[in-house]
């Protein structure tokens, strides 16, 4: 057995790069093909990858450790009477540290019915979620200040009619250079001072996904004991918890329902919801718009595939006289085998490499036009040069092997 030397490979394959200059129509058409596949694989990876980036930083927002906890309201006896209150109160609340071990922190929050409530400075309106909500909400809501102080537990004791606003309600009702700290809104006869402003949150992704229609941006939130007693009661309509880690979620949710449970001797039902739920929802959209996008990546590679085999196929019936000529100058199978595969492998990679190029730039022109930052999935690129070199050896290794298994002397009779 003869030894292989890299030289004999660097002969070879120079040899297979000015086999394909001879014929470079057919082979622009099949690194197109492969340009084309390896594009799209670049560029479901890219979107993919830059959406779920942004649909977890957004998510986040909520905190990932956040949980809620709310009455069910439905009752599947349409004949049973509907039991007042939202099966949970203030006393509830004392309770939470000691029998919910798993809950690291707890806040109410109070809601009315209205959609949105209507808030006024100076003759100016706008429509606004209002929430009363606990010391606790700003931390556990994953909530940042721009501008003044969270609430105080006095301000909860005393019913204080103060408020912290949402970015979008400072810049509609006093103007986004303003600083509306001490300023005063009127939410019907009940003055509130302005103590804080909340930073913008961005949730475009969950939005169009249908996911959040809520703007988090129109809030206004004060003591949730003022909002009882605005409202004359005593209720609380969600409790909003944080949980001790991520793995303790479904156990909170356990304990804060039980205890509701037990407290209420039974008498209501409740609807659990945490954030893992949401990354799962998140993550199985995802997961179904990433494999539509690669099968038809992989449908475009196949073509490509194809295309390769097809014109080494060719390659091997118009060279069969070379290819006889070469056997019998004493050449190894083994070379004409390398030689073939390296032609096939050549045009995969070129046609990889174009196409990585080429979806960088794709991935570019939709961060630009859809105005997210996607940025380049380079795992991505180096799987799609890799999936090139792949389809290219598994392409042309038939050709390459039927001219490899070629007798010398039928080659050389070949017209």
């Amino acid at each position: 057995m003869t030894t292989f030397h890299v030289s004999i490979f660097r002969d070879v394959l120079l040899q297979a790069i000015s086999s394909l200059k001879e014929n470079k129509l057919r082979t622009v058409l099949s690194v197109m093909g492969i340009t084309i596949g390896i594009c799209a694989v670049m560029v479901v990876g890219t979107v993919s990858q830059g959406v779920k980036k942004y649909i977890y930083k957004e998510l986040d927002t909520y905190g990932l450790e956040t949980l809620w906890v709310y009455r069910k309201w439905e009752d599947e006896n349409p004949f049973r009477s509907v039991r007042e209150g939202s099966g949970i109160d203030n006393e509830d609340l004392k309770y939470m540290h000691s029998c919910c071990p798993s809950v690291k922190q707890v806040t109410p929050v109070v809601y009315s019915d209205a959609d949105s409530v209507p808030m006024r400075s100076k003759g100016t309106f706008v429509n606004t979620n209002l929430e009363g909500v606990g010391v606790n909400y700003l931390d556990i809501n994953n909530d940042q200040l721009i501008l003044g102080r969270g609430f105080r537990l006095e301000d909860i004791q005393r019913r204080k009619p103060v408020a912290i606003i949402g970015s979008k309600i400072r810049d509609e009702l006093f103007g986004a250079h303003t600083n509306p700290i001490k300023k005063i809104l009127r939410w019907g006869e009940v003055r509130l001072t302005v103590i804080g402003v909340l930073e913008y949150k961005d949730r475009n992704i969950l939005s169009q996904l249908g996911a959040d229609n809520y703007d988090v941006n129109k809030r206004v939130l004060i003591p949730y004991t003022l909002y009882q007693q605005q409202l004359g009661t005593k209720d609380v309509h969600t409790l909003q918890a944080e949980a001790a880690s991520v793995k303790d979620t479904r156990k909170a949710l356990g304990e804060l329902t039980d205890l509701l449970k037990r407290r209420h001797n039974y008498h209501y039902e409740y609807v659990t919801e945490s954030m893992d739920t949401w990354i799962e929802t998140a993550e199985d959209l995802l997961r179904k718009i990433s494999l539509v996008g690669l099968v038809a990546a992989l449908i475009s590679l196949l073509v490509g595939g194809m295309g390769i085999m097809n014109i080494m196929s060719t390659s091997v019936v118009e060279r069969t006289r070379e290819i006889g000529i070469r056997k019998a100058l004493g050449a190894y199978r083994r070379d004409i085998l390398l030689q073939f595969l390296l032609e096939a492998t050549v045009v995969s990679v070129i046609g990889g490499l174009l196409g990585m190029i080429l979806g960088i730039f794709a991935g570019f022109g939709i961060s630009y036009f859809s105005g997210y930052d996607l940025g380049v999935s380079w795992s991505t690129a180096f799987v799609a040069v890799l999936v090139s070199i792949v389809v290219g050896v598994l392409s042309g290794y038939y050709p390459a092997y039927r001219a490899a298994s070629l007798k010398p002397v039928d080659a050389l009779r070949y017209e």
